[in-house]
């Protein structure tokens, strides 16, 4: 059996790995305190671990799957990483907002959501994620940013540097740079996003 993109495979495995473990401490976490948002921020790294893991099955396998598979995989992927800032928007503003001001930012959270969704049943461009994706990391990153100057928040720290150091992963990704022709921009990507998601993480830890 020949990978496709052995590298690929196995950092997208790692960072899986990763996502899936930090997100069990925060749900263990969350169902200990019973805090809702902190809930949601777990969901957000139980959806990039299954994220990771498809989409690493659809890079190491593609000589050998069939296209209806590799399509379905790929959807899954993209659909995952809707859910993923979904959650992780969701969960800011359920810790950093009061009803009534709460329920309409939630709502908001998401239609936006449920429109990214209905967008990607007839698109496949990867482009779509990272507005998706990258519309709501701005909008953590500017509401965190606040936060620090108005209330010396200690949660902003760790978040506005995952988001920032995702920022520099993205760059990477869509620059197309490579260290290696066995370590593509995709793993560089994935070793800057297991960085960033460690620094989200200690910001979720936080959360209230």
């Amino acid at each position: 059996m020949s990978l496709t993109e052995p590298t690929t495979l196995l950092t997208d495995y790692a960072l899986g790995a990763l996502c899936l473990w930090l997100g069990w401490k925060l749900y263990a976490l969350a169902a200990s305190q019973r805090q809702t948002a902190l809930k949601l921020w777990a969901g957000a790294f139980f959806s990039t671990a299954l994220a990771s893991f498809v989409g690493g099955t659809f890079h190491g396998f593609t000589l050998i799957l069939s296209s209806s598979i590799l399509d379905g995989l790929w959807k899954v992927t993209v659909y995952l990483t809707g859910f993923s800032s979904f959650f992780l928007l969701s969960a800011v503003l359920m810790a950093g907002l009061t009803p009534p001001v709460r329920h309409w930012a939630l709502a908001l959270s998401t239609l936006k959501l449920v429109v990214y969704l209905a967008w990607m049943v007839t698109h496949d461009d990867f482009l779509f994620v990272v507005y998706d994706y990258g519309s709501a990391m701005i909008l953590i990153l500017i509401f965190q940013v606040c936060a620090f100057y108005k209330l010396q928040s200690s949660v902003a720290g760790w978040i506005v540097g995952g988001i920032l150091l995702s920022f520099v992963g993205a760059a990477i990704q869509q620059s197309g740079f490579s260290l290696h022709q066995h370590f593509n921009h995709n793993d560089l990507f994935h070793i800057v996003q297991m960085v960033a998601f460690y620094l989200l993480y200690r910001g979720g830890l936080l959360l209230r």
